[in-house]
């Protein structure tokens, strides 16, 4: 059987969170699974970068229960433009 670290167990935690959280928003599962899917990719031996994520999705996870809350913004780097002549 495998076992998982507190972090592991945690981030697992978050995940279910999430999913129960987004439920009740229409299109908000699809970018929950897709985001933690991205960050799967993270080596586990990174646990600063992981704690960091973690925090961050606890914050966003208390947004995403507040009753107001419509969709979920992202910051990600804008895509170089091809310059046309």
């Amino acid at each position: 059987m495998l076992r998982h670290s507190k972090l592991q167990k945690q981030v697992l935690a978050l995940y279910r969170q999430f999913l129960r959280a987004g439920q009740d928003k229409p299109g908000f599962l699809p970018r929950i699974r897709d985001e933690f899917r991205e960050n799967s990719r993270i080596k586990k031996t990174d646990v600063m970068h992981i704690e960091y994520l973690y925090r961050r999705g606890q914050r966003q996870l208390e947004q995403l229960r507040n009753a107001n809350t419509k969709q979920l913004g992202s910051f990600s780097k804008p895509k170089e433009r091809a310059e046309s002549n």
